[in-house]
């Protein structure tokens, strides 16, 4: 209480409100963010090259950097739990960047290791890559996709639903990320050479199933019946080689939620698919510390609505049985009561290892398969759109359109991946009067236009009409589409669920084909990509109204009014007129003076009397033994106060070697066997810094290191900020035993 009441000291009179909704948002909305591919074949052969092959071969560059941030205070962004906030590193975050060149047109698709891209990230990112190389990445060329980690740092929004439920815009933890993809974007752009792309596709099982399998079987049997299961089990993978053959790169997508890291993890973590790149890419750049070597690997999210990692399924958590299939709640404790588990049940840790090494030994062997070349030219086409008013034609007699944003009650009872606080359940077609009146008197009733267009959405918050001090959701949206040969990357402005993917694949190869400039069409769905909008369900699934149906924001027709826009522009390229197409109304750019910032600036460091920062308060033991923990713990400064620690480190392992007497890095927090936890107690914190040795570890003499800074009052008025290191005592590590 006494923590809470300080952060409300000196605000003005909007902060205060902003403040009360703050807690009041985080609470009913568990998820703002909480996504699957059609069941194929094993199949290394791709899609046929539309055209003959050309002489000059595509100019290719791959570039990878550190988008992280500060790991403290901030919150994370995905669950939208009030006390889930950044308390130290899991694994660092990238930026993966692949550029094509057909010499005549290039494109270029970037996947950064966090929940999603916003509309703002996409905005500066692109003003910047602008002052670098002019009109070269632009709107149209430019793919921007999120891997969709639920531990990443929040506070790159500009409108106020995402502020509220982030404290703000955050100016370091936007900047780290525009400067982590803008700097892929440059090694990517600095390391062009011409190569060559080939495509492999292959099923991956036990690694996703249908979160709301209820709201799938809404769908028509006839439609059901034309996939083996109700999530996409496909994975589609882009192998980058130059002429030698010898790779520098993969991209490829499948359709998994990032969230075997669950909601209590207080740690920056690049979850599964994370980790599926860290496991490719160290075993390709042999040697080098993770983040570092030419070798990129990429996992980029597909349309993962409704597909979860925790494969085990969903149970209560107080009496083992299964949830309500169609609310997704236990008898006692409802919806937060009923969570999925992964392969490991509840550890998360191990949860994000097994999904992980799924996904990179499926990509792994696809990329070994990979001989089908992809040739032919590139195209590149973008729009914005006014979503809030899109006319669609849904047969030959009736016409739907799009509504303005709101969103479902279900929307505050969450998912099994993370269930709400309050009594809210999933699949509500009805309001409720209690809730209702909260919202009314906060924010104001839902107009009845709003209402009628959304049904049978029951609306806890009419996003489109609230607009003080900002809109609190977007209304103009991007849609785009590359397509590199006969592969079309479909970039989705949100999260798609099964079926809804299914049919924008459909879609886009037809209309593609149609016209006879392309066959064998490949179509990939790339999700959360350029803004984010919430969810994207079919119209049946819409009715069944559980979290994604309600977090549906543009009504019943969202899907359909998405598939005549990509529609429009696969018919542009097909045709070579994607130059003709209208810009559409662009969107805001607010000013920096119009968005809020709810985060309290970092207080100066305090540490214990008699100590000094990063002196060790608990030492490592003397020796461990392979598959053991070393741990140590400092005294420490708040991460906040070192900046910008991209391509830098809070941690290292070393070391020590006898015959040169000097120590050797061997893991840094970007290590998947490092964990960084920072923990504060009042104006004092301290470090813990925990070693999980590898059973590859070789027997020797270690250290473990933690580098930070300290903020200190300097005068009256002034402060100083000052850098600070601590090491471990040294420790031997040897083999286990072995006994027979």
């Amino acid at each position: 209480m006494a923590r809470r009441k300080a952060l409300c000291c000196g605000l003005n009179s909007l902060e205060v409100i902003l403040m009360v909704l703050f807690v009041v948002m985080t609470a009913v909305s568990v998820g703002l963010i909480t996504v699957m591919a059609i069941p194929w074949e094993d199949q290394t052969q791709g899609p046929e090259p539309t055209e003959e092959p050309k002489e000059n071969p595509y100019l290719i560059g791959v570039g990878r950097a550190d988008c992280t941030g500060p790991p403290a205070d901030i919150p994370l962004m995905g669950y939208a739990h009030l006390e889930q906030t950044a308390g130290g590193i899991h694994t660092r975050l990238f930026s993966r960047a692949f550029i094509v060149d057909d010499g005549s047109k290039r494109v270029l698709f970037v996947t950064a290791d966090i929940g999603m891209v916003s509309q703002r990230l996409r905005l500066e990112v692109l003003k910047e890559l602008e002052l670098i190389y002019g009109n070269m990445y632009r709107q149209d060329n430019v793919i921007l996709s999120g891997t969709h980690t639920h531990s990443g740092l929040a506070g790159y929004f500009q409108y106020t639903l995402f502020m509220i439920t982030s404290k703000g815009y955050i100016r370091p933890s936007i900047q780290a990320i525009v400067n982590g993809i803008v700097k892929s974007v440059v090694i990517a752009h600095r390391n062009i050479k011409p190569g060559r792309i080939y495509i492999s596709k292959g099923e991956l099982e036990e690694s996703n199933v249908n979160r709301s399998p209820y709201s799938y079987l809404n769908n028509p049997a006839e439609e059901r019946n034309k996939y083996k299961a109700n999530t996409d089990k496909q994975v589609t993978l882009l192998k980058f080689t130059d002429l030698d053959g010898d790779g520098i790169g993969m991209l490829s997508w499948f359709a998994v939620h990032a969230v075997s890291m669950n909601y209590t993890n207080r740690m920056v973590s690049s979850d599964n698919v994370g980790y599926a790149s860290y496991l490719l890419e160290q075993e390709k750049n042999i040697g080098s510390l993770p983040g570092e070597g030419p070798f990129v690997a990429a996992f980029a999210s597909s349309n993962l609505g409704d597909a979860t990692p925790n494969i085990k399924g969903p149970f209560c958590a107080n009496t083992g049985e299964a949830c309500d299939f169609l609310n997704s709640s236990c008898p006692v404790g409802g919806t937060k009561m009923c969570i999925g588990l992964g392969p490991a049940g509840s550890n998360m840790f191990e949860n994000t290892k097994i999904i992980g090494e799924n996904i990179y030994k499926r990509a792994k062997d696809l990329y070994g398969k990979a001989s089908q070349e992809v040739r032919g030219p590139l195209h590149a086409a973008h729009q914005w759109v006014n979503m809030t008013d899109v006319t669609v034609q849904l047969n030959s007699t009736h016409m739907g359109r799009t509504c303005k944003p709101a969103l479902g009650h279900s929307f505050a009872a969450g998912t099994t991946d993370g269930g709400g606080d309050l009594n809210f359940t999933q699949g509500a077609v009805d309001g409720d009067p209690f809730w209702d009146g909260i919202r009314d008197a906060l924010l104001g009733a839902p107009s009845n236009e709003t209402q009628d267009c959304h049904k049978p959405k029951p609306i806890l918050f009419s996003t489109g009409e609230m607009n003080w001090p900002l809109p609190w959701h977007p209304s103009i949206v991007d849609v785009q589409m590359i397509t590199i040969g006969p592969l079309a990357i479909v970039a989705i402005p949100g999260e798609m669920t099964t079926m809804s993917g299914r049919r924008i694949r459909e879609a886009v190869k037809q209309e593609l084909e149609a016209q006879g400039t392309f066959h064998n069409t490949e179509v990939v769905v790339a999700g959360l990509c350029n803004i984010y909008t919430h969810y994207i369900t079919t119209y049946e699934e819409y009715q069944i109204q559980r979290y994604e149906g309600a977090s549906t924001i543009f009504g019943p027709h969202t899907l359909s009014a998405y598939i005549q826009k990509f529609r429009g522009l696969a018919k542009a390229i097909a045709e070579g007129k994607e130059q003709e197409l209208p810009k559409g109304p662009e969107p805001p750019f607010f000013k920096d003076g119009q968005l809020f910032n709810l985060l309290p600036a970092a207080p100066i460091d305090k540490k214990p009397v008699n100590t000094t920062f990063g002196e060790a308060l608990q030492q490592v033991n003397p020796e461990y033994r392979v598959g053991e923990v070393a741990s140590v713990t400092f005294v420490a400064g708040n991460p906040r106060h070192s900046g910008d620690m991209r391509d830098k480190t809070f941690v290292t392992v070393e070391r020590y070697h006898n015959n040169t007497a000097t120590w050797e890095v061997v893991h840094t927090d970007a290590s998947w066997e490092t964990r960084f936890h920072w923990v504060k107690n009042g104006a004092e914190s301290n470090t813990t810094i925990e070693w999980h040795i590898p059973l590859s570890a070789e027997p020797g003499s270690y250290r473990i290191r933690h580098f930070g800074h300290y903020k200190q009052r300097k005068g009256i008025f002034d402060t100083v900020i000052t850098a600070y290191e601590g090491a471990s005592g040294v420790f031997r590590v040897s083999e286990r035993t072995s006994y027979y």
